[in-house]
């Protein structure tokens, strides 16, 4: 929603038509390069300890996130914290462009391309419903690459795979043409999730516009509450930033399971591998309960100011290519 609309629903009058033009259509696509080169500068390390718990945790190799971290910036120094990172310099910011590129048309195609015309929270939801199956067929190759080079733990020549391209080489071999998309029922299941993604960021940016500025702490309160009738209301900007991260806390704490069992399907070996609906009960069977959440902290840790950094950068972004105001 522009922010010219977004005014009018909020004080309250009708919003006139605002047809979409072609630079409504590209504008998501092209900050999405910016979103997704923050998400890799921010994320990236927190990543590589997230799939590492995932993965090795339950076989004793780390006694938790921070033994990670710990010993993998002392065996393999703090570089390894960015191992595969070459592929999702690319691949994140072509998977953002994807994804946000997408959500903004989808949301475009859902509003009649009318701007103006306002989205329910079940709208929001379904256009990041689309755009994260958009966005699967991107993100397979990207994150199964990643993911193989990040669980490789050797050096040298006892090293598996020499680098990204080897990798790939590898899954085509044993896959056939299409083997860089392996897994990919499996990565459309996570980002059906998008959904809860984006129909909360919705939810949490209608509710931070509610609230205005207070003298005094918590600093912000309900407007028409005692003494905030004067309130200032709350930066567009920090809106973006905390609904961003409030909405990436609400993702990962509902798809999380299913991005162990995706993740754990991904990176084991080629060898008689486990089909993706029956690695679920292969992990319950193996490691109980725990094996769904295991470094579920990281990932927690790492969603907030991740995916605000990137939300905020892919939206101020877009306002800057469609010369909208951004208070």
């Amino acid at each position: 929603m522009s922010t010219n609309s977004t005014q009018a629903v909020l004080e309250g009058t009708p919003a006139q038509p605002q047809m979409a033009t072609a630079r409504d259509r590209v504008a998501g696509f092209a900050a999405g390069v910016a979103s997704g080169a923050t998400k890799l500068f921010v994320g990236h390390p927190f990543d590589t300890v997230k799939i590492r718990c995932q993965v090795e945790g339950g076989h004793g190799r780390f006694k938790g996130p921070l033994d990670c971290l710990v010993n993998t910036v002392r065996q393999e120094g703090p570089r390894a914290l960015y191992k595969g990172a070459s592929i999702p310099l690319v691949g994140w910011a072509v998977m953002d462009a994807v994804q946000l590129g997408s959500l903004s048309n989808y949301r475009l195609l859902l509003q009649g391309g009318n701007k103006a015309h306002k989205l329910s929270h079940f709208e929001h939801g379904l256009a990041g419903l689309c755009a994260g199956w958009t966005v699967a067929l991107v993100a397979t190759p990207v994150e199964i690459i990643k993911m193989r080079l990040q669980m490789q733990y050797a050096s040298g020549a006892e090293r598996k795979y020499r680098g990204p391209i080897d990798v790939a080489r590898h899954l085509t071999r044993q896959y056939g043409p299409l083997g860089i998309w392996h897994g990919l029922p499996a990565t459309m299941s996570q980002r059906s999730f998008f959904f809860f993604l984006w129909g909360s960021y919705d939810v949490y940016s209608e509710w931070l516009r509610s609230l205005r500025t207070t003298p005094s702490f918590p600093y912000l309160a309900k407007a028409g509450s005692p003494g905030v009738a004067e309130g200032r209301p709350v930066s567009e900007k920090l809106i973006n930033f905390l609904a961003g991260g409030l909405a990436a806390n609400t993702f990962w704490c509902l798809c999380y399971p299913v991005d162990v069992v995706k993740n754990r399907f991904m990176t084991q070996g080629d060898e008689n591998p486990i089909p993706f609906r029956k690695m679920f009960r292969h992990v319950y069977r193996t490691e109980g309960f725990s094996g769904f959440v295991r470094g579920f902290v990281p990932t927690f840790i790492r969603a907030f100011p991740t995916n605000a950094s990137a939300i905020f950068v892919w939206e101020s972004t877009v306002r800057l290519l469609k010369n909208e105001g951004y208070r």
